[in-house]
């Protein structure tokens, strides 16, 4: 399994990025799709996962947008009204059958891309 992440960059507080996460060696339909972000000093944490259905962490409800496109095999990941606070190197995951917001559920991990974003 391969988990290809992109879309990272700097942008102002109140714009806007879109990740990216092209996933190959699994069967697409049958896994569960997360991504997470570790800012410096901190421990990685939940941003959004999908399966079927989305969730969030609250820190991002309402801003962040997840959808996966079954014909790309990719994950994206829709950041709007971005705060400084978002700073922090992305991640996408999988794991099979349902998602979870637990990161050590799961087993496959994508670099990471950075997301900066300025006051």
């Amino acid at each position: 399994v391969q988990l290809q992440a992109s879309g990272g960059g700097l942008v102002q507080a109140g714009g806007s990025l879109r990740l990216s996460c092209a996933a190959s060696g699994l069967t697409f339909s049958s896994y569960g799709l997360g991504w997470f972000r570790q800012a410096p000093g901190k421990e990685r944490e939940f941003v959004a996962a999908l399966r079927r259905s989305g969730i969030y962490a609250d820190s991002v409800k309402g801003r962040f947008i997840i959808s996966r496109d079954a014909a790309k095999n990719t994950v994206y990941l829709q950041m709007n009204s971005l705060k400084p606070e978002d700073t922090a190197v992305y991640y996408c995951a999988a794991r099979p059958s349902f998602v979870t917001t637990i990161s050590t559920d799961y087993g496959y991990w994508g670099h990471g891309t950075q997301v900066t974003v300025s006051a």
